[in-house]
Protein backbone atom coordinates (compact mmCIF):
# COMPACT_ATOMS: atom_id res chain seq x y z
CA UNK A 1 0.00 0.00 0.00
CA UNK A 2 1.46 3.34 -1.03
CA UNK A 3 1.89 6.24 1.38
CA UNK A 4 3.43 9.69 1.30
CA UNK A 5 7.19 9.68 1.65
CA UNK A 6 7.24 12.04 4.64
CA UNK A 7 4.77 9.80 6.47
CA UNK A 8 6.85 6.72 5.67
CA UNK A 9 10.05 8.31 7.00
CA UNK A 10 8.19 9.40 10.14
CA UNK A 11 6.84 5.90 10.76
CA UNK A 12 10.25 4.28 10.33
CA UNK A 13 11.54 6.43 13.17
CA UNK A 14 14.11 8.17 10.98
CA UNK A 15 12.79 11.65 11.69
CA UNK A 16 9.63 13.67 12.24
CA UNK A 17 7.36 14.48 9.30
CA UNK A 18 8.45 18.12 9.27
CA UNK A 19 12.10 17.13 9.19
CA UNK A 20 11.31 14.66 6.39
CA UNK A 21 9.83 17.48 4.32
CA UNK A 22 12.98 19.55 4.90
CA UNK A 23 15.19 16.66 3.82
CA UNK A 24 13.09 16.07 0.71
CA UNK A 25 13.10 19.76 -0.20
CA UNK A 26 16.89 19.82 0.17
CA UNK A 27 17.26 16.93 -2.28
CA UNK A 28 18.65 14.60 0.38
CA UNK A 29 16.14 11.78 -0.22
CA UNK A 30 16.51 9.29 -3.08
CA UNK A 31 13.77 6.84 -4.06
CA UNK A 32 14.67 4.07 -6.50
CA UNK A 33 17.64 6.08 -7.73
CA UNK A 34 15.72 9.32 -8.27
CA UNK A 35 15.73 12.50 -6.18
CA UNK A 36 12.38 12.61 -4.37
CA UNK A 37 10.00 15.54 -4.44
CA UNK A 38 7.49 16.80 -1.86
CA UNK A 39 4.29 14.75 -2.02
CA UNK A 40 5.99 11.68 -3.47
CA UNK A 41 4.29 8.39 -2.63
CA UNK A 42 6.26 5.22 -1.98
CA UNK A 43 5.60 1.48 -1.85
CA UNK A 44 6.94 -0.94 0.79
CA UNK A 45 9.39 -2.43 -1.71
CA UNK A 46 10.89 0.92 -2.79
CA UNK A 47 14.58 1.57 -2.09
CA UNK A 48 14.89 4.77 -0.05
CA UNK A 49 18.14 6.56 0.79
CA UNK A 50 18.51 9.58 3.04
CA UNK A 51 21.85 11.31 2.67
CA UNK A 52 23.16 8.11 1.13
CA UNK A 53 22.00 5.80 3.91
CA UNK A 54 19.24 3.19 3.42
CA UNK A 55 16.12 3.67 5.54
CA UNK A 56 14.35 0.67 7.03
CA UNK A 57 11.57 0.32 9.56
CA UNK A 58 12.82 -0.11 13.13
CA UNK A 59 11.60 -2.97 15.27
CA UNK A 60 11.13 -0.83 18.36
CA UNK A 61 11.17 2.83 19.28
CA UNK A 62 13.10 4.80 21.89
CA UNK A 63 11.32 7.15 24.31
CA UNK A 64 13.35 9.36 26.65
CA UNK A 65 12.56 12.01 29.26
CA UNK A 66 15.20 14.71 29.80
CA UNK A 67 15.29 17.39 32.46
CA UNK A 68 16.81 19.99 30.16
CA UNK A 69 19.01 22.66 31.71
CA UNK A 70 19.29 26.21 30.45
CA UNK A 71 21.73 26.63 27.60
CA UNK A 72 20.77 23.44 25.75
CA UNK A 73 18.96 23.98 22.45
CA UNK A 74 16.09 21.71 21.37
CA UNK A 75 17.52 21.07 17.92
CA UNK A 76 18.92 18.14 15.97
CA UNK A 77 21.33 20.45 14.12
CA UNK A 78 24.73 19.10 15.12
CA UNK A 79 26.35 22.32 13.87
CA UNK A 80 24.81 24.03 16.90
CA UNK A 81 27.28 23.36 19.75
CA UNK A 82 24.46 23.48 22.30
CA UNK A 83 22.25 20.93 20.49
CA UNK A 84 20.28 18.51 22.66
CA UNK A 85 21.36 15.43 20.67
CA UNK A 86 25.02 15.80 21.63
CA UNK A 87 24.01 16.73 25.17
CA UNK A 88 22.07 13.48 25.65
CA UNK A 89 24.60 11.38 23.72
CA UNK A 90 22.19 8.55 22.95
CA UNK A 91 23.75 5.84 20.73
CA UNK A 92 20.94 5.75 18.13
CA UNK A 93 18.98 8.38 16.22
CA UNK A 94 16.46 10.34 18.31
CA UNK A 95 14.83 13.75 18.04
CA UNK A 96 12.94 16.02 20.45
CA UNK A 97 9.16 16.14 20.60
CA UNK A 98 8.63 19.85 20.11
CA UNK A 99 10.92 22.40 21.65
CA UNK A 100 11.82 24.03 24.92
CA UNK A 101 13.53 27.42 24.73
CA UNK A 102 17.28 27.53 25.21
CA UNK A 103 16.85 29.79 28.25
CA UNK A 104 14.14 27.55 29.77
CA UNK A 105 14.51 24.25 31.58
CA UNK A 106 12.51 21.18 32.46
CA UNK A 107 10.89 18.23 30.76
CA UNK A 108 11.73 17.47 27.14
CA UNK A 109 10.73 14.20 25.51
CA UNK A 110 12.93 12.64 22.84
CA UNK A 111 12.09 9.68 20.67
CA UNK A 112 12.71 7.75 17.47
CA UNK A 113 8.95 7.44 16.91
CA UNK A 114 8.08 10.10 14.36
CA UNK A 115 4.42 9.12 14.31
CA UNK A 116 3.84 10.00 17.98
CA UNK A 117 5.74 13.28 17.53
CA UNK A 118 3.17 14.48 15.01
CA UNK A 119 0.24 13.46 17.21
CA UNK A 120 1.58 15.18 20.34
CA UNK A 121 2.59 18.41 18.60
CA UNK A 122 -0.65 19.15 16.79
CA UNK A 123 -2.41 21.93 18.71
CA UNK A 124 -5.87 20.67 17.76
CA UNK A 125 -5.31 17.52 19.81
CA UNK A 126 -5.29 19.59 23.04
CA UNK A 127 -2.50 17.66 24.75
CA UNK A 128 -1.48 19.37 27.99
CA UNK A 129 1.91 20.82 28.92
CA UNK A 130 2.44 22.28 32.40
CA UNK A 131 4.95 24.93 33.46
CA UNK A 132 6.10 26.77 36.58
CA UNK A 133 6.85 30.41 35.76
CA UNK A 134 8.46 33.24 37.72
CA UNK A 135 8.01 36.85 36.62
CA UNK A 136 9.73 40.09 37.54
CA UNK A 137 6.92 41.83 39.46
CA UNK A 138 3.82 41.02 41.52
CA UNK A 139 1.04 39.19 39.70
CA UNK A 140 -2.33 40.95 39.54
CA UNK A 141 -5.82 39.53 39.20
CA UNK A 142 -6.06 41.21 35.78
CA UNK A 143 -2.88 39.47 34.65
CA UNK A 144 -4.27 36.08 35.72
CA UNK A 145 -7.56 36.77 33.96
CA UNK A 146 -5.92 37.80 30.71
CA UNK A 147 -3.52 34.86 30.72
CA UNK A 148 -6.41 32.46 31.32
CA UNK A 149 -8.65 33.89 28.63
CA UNK A 150 -6.04 34.41 25.92
CA UNK A 151 -3.42 36.97 24.89
CA UNK A 152 -2.72 38.28 21.40
CA UNK A 153 0.75 37.24 20.23
CA UNK A 154 2.14 36.53 16.78
CA UNK A 155 -1.06 37.81 15.22
CA UNK A 156 -3.46 35.45 17.01
CA UNK A 157 -5.17 34.97 20.36
CA UNK A 158 -3.78 32.13 22.45
CA UNK A 159 -6.09 29.35 23.56
CA UNK A 160 -7.61 29.51 27.06
CA UNK A 161 -5.17 28.28 29.70
CA UNK A 162 -5.38 26.97 33.26
CA UNK A 163 -3.48 29.15 35.76
CA UNK A 164 -2.82 28.79 39.48
CA UNK A 165 -0.93 31.48 41.35
CA UNK A 166 1.83 30.06 43.58
CA UNK A 167 3.28 33.21 45.13
CA UNK A 168 3.45 36.94 44.51
CA UNK A 169 5.56 36.40 41.40
CA UNK A 170 5.09 32.71 40.54
CA UNK A 171 2.32 30.82 38.78
CA UNK A 172 1.64 27.44 37.20
CA UNK A 173 0.15 27.32 33.72
CA UNK A 174 -1.25 24.48 31.61
CA UNK A 175 -1.21 25.00 27.85
CA UNK A 176 -2.65 22.91 25.03
CA UNK A 177 -0.69 24.61 22.25
CA UNK A 178 2.96 25.36 21.64
CA UNK A 179 3.53 28.64 19.86
CA UNK A 180 7.11 29.86 19.67
CA UNK A 181 8.19 31.20 23.09
CA UNK A 182 4.51 31.38 23.93
CA UNK A 183 4.58 32.00 27.68
CA UNK A 184 7.35 34.58 27.42
CA UNK A 185 5.49 36.40 24.65
CA UNK A 186 2.19 36.30 26.58
CA UNK A 187 3.81 37.75 29.69
CA UNK A 188 5.65 40.40 27.69
CA UNK A 189 2.42 41.49 26.00
CA UNK A 190 0.99 42.13 29.47
CA UNK A 191 4.02 44.07 30.71
CA UNK A 192 5.82 41.24 32.54
CA UNK A 193 9.21 39.62 32.04
CA UNK A 194 9.77 35.93 32.68
CA UNK A 195 12.74 35.33 34.97
CA UNK A 196 12.42 31.53 35.18
CA UNK A 197 10.43 28.99 33.19
CA UNK A 198 10.37 25.27 33.98
CA UNK A 199 8.26 22.66 32.20
CA UNK A 200 7.18 20.01 34.70
CA UNK A 201 4.77 17.87 32.68
CA UNK A 202 3.92 16.80 29.13
CA UNK A 203 0.60 14.98 29.06
CA UNK A 204 0.98 12.10 31.56
CA UNK A 205 4.80 12.29 31.85
CA UNK A 206 6.25 14.27 34.77
CA UNK A 207 9.77 15.55 35.36
CA UNK A 208 9.65 14.43 39.02
CA UNK A 209 12.68 12.41 40.09
CA UNK A 210 14.99 13.64 37.35
CA UNK A 211 17.86 15.88 38.40
CA UNK A 212 18.61 18.82 36.13
CA UNK A 213 20.58 17.53 33.14
CA UNK A 214 19.61 13.88 33.68
CA UNK A 215 17.57 11.70 31.33
CA UNK A 216 15.89 8.32 31.55
CA UNK A 217 13.95 5.88 29.40
CA UNK A 218 10.20 6.14 29.77
CA UNK A 219 8.72 3.20 31.65
CA UNK A 220 6.59 0.73 29.73
CA UNK A 221 3.46 2.00 31.46
CA UNK A 222 4.30 5.61 30.53
CA UNK A 223 4.75 4.64 26.88
CA UNK A 224 1.49 2.69 26.93
CA UNK A 225 -0.34 5.69 28.41
CA UNK A 226 1.14 8.08 25.83
CA UNK A 227 0.05 5.77 23.04
CA UNK A 228 -3.43 5.50 24.52
CA UNK A 229 -3.66 9.29 24.91
CA UNK A 230 -2.68 9.80 21.26
CA UNK A 231 -4.56 6.84 19.81
CA UNK A 232 -7.32 8.96 18.32
CA UNK A 233 -5.26 12.10 17.81
CA UNK A 234 -4.92 13.66 14.41
CA UNK A 235 -1.42 14.12 13.05
CA UNK A 236 0.38 17.35 12.27
CA UNK A 237 0.44 18.17 8.60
Amino acid sequence: MSKRLNKYLSETGYCSRREADRLIAAGDVIVNGEVATIGRKVEPEDAILVRGEPVTRKESFVYLALNKPRGVTSTTDLKDPSNVIDFVGYPSRIFPIGRLDKDSEGLLLLTSDGDIVNKILRSGNNHEKEYVVDVNKPITSLFLKQMREGVEILGKITKPAVLRQQSKTRFKIILTEGMNRQIRRMCSALGYRVTSLVRIRIMSVHVDGLALGEWRHLRADEVATLRAETQHSGKAI
